[in-house]
């Protein structure tokens, strides 16, 4: 957006600089940026960054509790009896597959029935009540591992407690979510108008850049300092800006297609082999290390690099949110569904192994995941870019929509990728 200064008639581009949440005019000749307010409170410590770490943790909690313990859980369920002499397995009951499911599923439709549930449930029900049920479901799931129980009855109480554990823990992190978005909100209306702007807002808007003598705030009688003309010159195009209408979600997704089609293709190959395919990865050695092959080649292993492929965008972003190379990389990431599908997975009945050896495993589910956190991190960041920042949040809004969408297409499709092995 172009608009002419006050300070030298000069054309200058009011852009928005997004890393540290300020507002800014720049050009050749000068430069203005806004100082934060001084009387706002100080996070010393950074505890309210820990309090946002922790609760990003326990967000994640159910997911991980089940699927590190999915050894457990499958060892109850497909057990064996012996018949005329030989072991057979009474019945597949594919936990990992419907434990992925289950835990994504709710993402998907708690992001659709969101706005619904936030006007008839109060905010203190969905924050108490969600860590309550929480706390009671996990304690029931401790419960069942010293109570005998038939292996289908076990197997539905398990499913059912996946369910709303993870219906909860999505109301809650939204909840959460929420909360720090209006704080950034607020930390950015505080940055936009610095101490006594808010209140003067109205009269600085009168102010325009046609009530400045001769176009320079420095001239005349009207004794208005350089800094105090920029600020007039802003406030009546923040206000306009603001009162502009937000396009319509068809608009807004027309321009943000190609991200939203990105974040939902890198999880539903993500989901479609981990952990449903990966979990069931066999180690090349015996021993100890048995115990321990999956835990840290799978679980382990695939956390740590994905949150490093995250954190590498912080450093740089390639490629650009324009550029054709970005989907064509995405969609690319669809080789390791096979390389995976042809590790050690036991049992398998079709597919050949052609990657027996322990860190060649261990390799691809570094690419696996690196490539994972740091395309979905891009498509993420890139989307809200794309739109005017008055379409941001329903960019958000769409970009969160397709993420749970692919995270369910993901689960949905290990149920046949994990019969083809």
């Amino acid at each position: 957006m172009v608009t002419v200064c006050d300070l030298c008639n000069c054309n200058v581009k009011l852009e928005l600089c997004f890393n540290d949440l300020m507002f800014c005019f720049s050009n050749s000749c000068h430069q203005y940026k806004m100082s934060p307010r001084e009387d706002a409170p100080a996070d010393r410590g950074f505890f309210v960054g820990i309090i946002f770490f922790i609760l990003g943790l326990g967000t994640l909690l159910p997911w991980n509790f089940f699927m590190t313990a999915s050894m457990y859980f499958n060892n109850r369920l497909n057990t064996s009896e012996w018949s005329n002499g030989t072991v057979t397995t009474r019945k597949e009951y594919y936990f990992n597959n419907w434990m992925t499911l289950l835990s994504q599923l709710p993402l998907l439709l708690f992001t659709l029935l969101n706005s619904f549930l936030y006007h008839w449930i109060s905010e203190k029900m969905r924050i108490a009540g969600s860590l309550v049920f929480i706390l009671l479901l996990f304690i029931l799931t401790a419960v069942l591992v010293k109570i005998p129980m038939e292996e289908d009855r076990f197997f539905s109480v398990t499913m059912a407690t996946i369910w709303f554990i993870n219906s909860l823990m999505h109301e809650f992190a939204r909840f959460y979510l929420d909360r720090k978005s209006k704080s950034c909100e607020l930390e950015t209306s505080n940055r936009l108008l610095p101490t006594g702007d808010v209140e003067g807002s109205e009269k600085t808007s009168d102010l325009s850049v046609g009530s400045v003598p001769n176009g320079n705030p420095n001239k005349g009688d009207s004794g208005v300092s350089e800094e105090e003309g920029v600020r007039q010159a802003f406030i009546p195009l923040q206000s306009e800006n603001t009162s502009t209408q937000k396009s319509s979600i068809l608009e807004v997704f027309k321009k943000i297609w190609l991200m939203a089609f990105c974040v939902t293709f890198v999880f539903t190959v993500t989901l479609s082999v981990f952990p449903a395919v990966t979990v069931d990865v066999k180690t090349g050695y015996g021993g100890k290390w048995e115990r321990y092959f999956i835990p840290v080649f799978c679980f382990l292993l695939f956390n740590v690099m994905d949150f490093t492929g995250r954190s590498v965008t912080l450093a740089f972003k390639w490629p650009s949110k324009d550029s054709r190379l970005f989907p064509g990389l995405v969609v690319c990431r669809v080789i390791f569904v096979p390389l995976l599908m042809m590790c050690n997975v036991q049992e398998r009945h079709y597919m050949p192994v052609l990657f027996s050896n322990d860190f060649m495993f261990a390799a691809i589910m570094v690419f696996f995941s690196v490539s994972s956190g740091y395309f979905v991190c891009l498509s993420m960041t890139y989307a809200p870019q794309l739109v005017e920042p008055k379409d941001g949040e329903t960019a958000g809004a769409l970009m969160t929509f397709f993420l749970a969408l692919g995270l369910s297409l993901g689960a949905a499709l290990s149920f046949p990728l994990r019969l083809l092995v």
